[in-house]
Parts: C-alpha cells; structure tokens; sequence
C-alpha cells in the first residue's frame, strides 16, 4: 500500500494510497477521528472502512489531517481539516480521472467533515458515517443531504448520545430522493471495543446493496 504525500493547504498531507482493480476504478476517501484525541489515519475504524471499499476494487485514499503525523500545519476546529479533505479529494480525482463513482467516508469528527465535503462535491455518490458527533457539532448544514448513505453508531456510545444521531437520521430521512440507513450496533461504545466484526459486517452488507446495482449497470 504505497505511501503518498501530495499538497495540501498548510503543506504537504501524509497518505496511504490503494490502487483500484481495474483501470477505471471507483474511488473513496476516508477521513480519521479527532486530531487532539489521538486520531489518525490508521485509527482501526478508519482502516476498516478503507479495506471495505479496496476489497472491491475500489481507489481508496486514507491520509492525516493538518498537524497530524507527517502533515504539515496546525489542528483548525474543522475548517482547515475540511480543506485538507477537499483537497485530498482533489488529489484523488486527478489520479483517477475516469472514476465513475466517489465515496466518502468518516468516523466521528472525519464523518462530520466528510458530511460537508459531501454538501459541497456534489460528484459524491454516497456516504458512509460511523458514530458522527451530532451532539458536539452542527449538522443542520445538510439541508439537503445530496446522497443516500449509512450511518452506523454503538448502542451504548459513551462519547454520542445515540438520541442525537437518531435525531439527525430521522430529518435526513425525510428529505426527498434519498435514504439513510440507519444501524445500531448491539453492546459497542464509541470505539466499537470488541464489535469490530459487527461494525465491519454491517459496512460490508451495505455496500454489496449499495454498489450493486451499478456494478451490474457497469457490467452490461
């Protein structure tokens, strides 16, 4: 999995980069926790959700925001980061310029970034959130949510209330044209401690619906 540095805002960005299968290769960003609260780009959920995507076929690009690891600059409470996401995104397409399709992903403040980059990119086909913050961030920017996607939270999240993410599904979901699917992973907290396999099968399930369609458009 080679490792890529490309620029960023602030400076160089730090990345880990898979290529697709096929020449034409659909593509994900993933976007990692909190920098102040030890997150990064090989943070397990983050990982998890970029093998998910390179497991089929997928381009996928997981890299450190601003002041992380080897990325340059300093943490700016979302603003700076959401510019960093726009222009690993950037980096990305231009790699894979046929892309037929674009993923974003996140888990807690990267699903929060990764939700507006989503508002403002609109070749963004869907989403993917683990345990977005909706008690700690505002979310009303979505409105309305461009893409369908899933949003997948612990029912024993220690860090988000799951009444707050529920909150934000059920005014999503009443928004024409799209759907959230909305999973609630038994026992986990926050950080899924030992429900990592039921994180990754819900991911997994998802996606094999999601891309299915496409995949069997792409193949005719």
């Amino acid at each position: 999995m080679p490792e890529v540095i490309f620029n960023g805002p602030e400076g160089r960005l730090e990345g880990r980069y898979q290529f697709g299968k096929q020449p034409n290769a659909p593509i994900a960003l993933l976007l990692h926790p909190h920098p102040e609260h030890g997150g990064t780009m090989n943070n397990k959920i983050v990982y998890a959700l970029f093998q998910a995507f390179t497991r089929r076929g997928f381009a996928a690009l997981r890299f450190n925001f601003r002041g992380v690891g080897r990325s340059q600059g300093s943490f700016d409470r979302g603003e700076g980061e959401l510019s960093d996401a726009a222009a690993a995104l950037d980096w990305l397409q231009a790699t894979n310029p046929n892309a037929p399709a674009c993923w974003v992903g996140g888990f807690s403040f990267g699903a929060w970034i990764s939700m507006q980059l989503l508002m403002r990119r609109p070749e963004i086909d869907g989403f993917i959130s683990i345990a977005p913050p909706a008690n700690s961030y505002d979310f009303s920017f979505l409105a309305p949510c461009p893409s369908s996607g899933l949003i997948v939270q612990g029912d024993r999240d220690d860090v988000v209330p799951p009444e707050s993410v529920a909150k934000l599904v059920n005014k999503l979901s009443n928004q024409r044209g799209i759907s959230i699917d909305h999973r609630l992973v038994p026992g986990a907290n926050h950080y899924f401690h030992g429900r990592m396999e039921q994180l990754v099968g819900h991911i997994d399930n998802y996606l094999d619906t999601a891309l299915e369609p496409k995949v069997a458009e792409a193949a005719h």
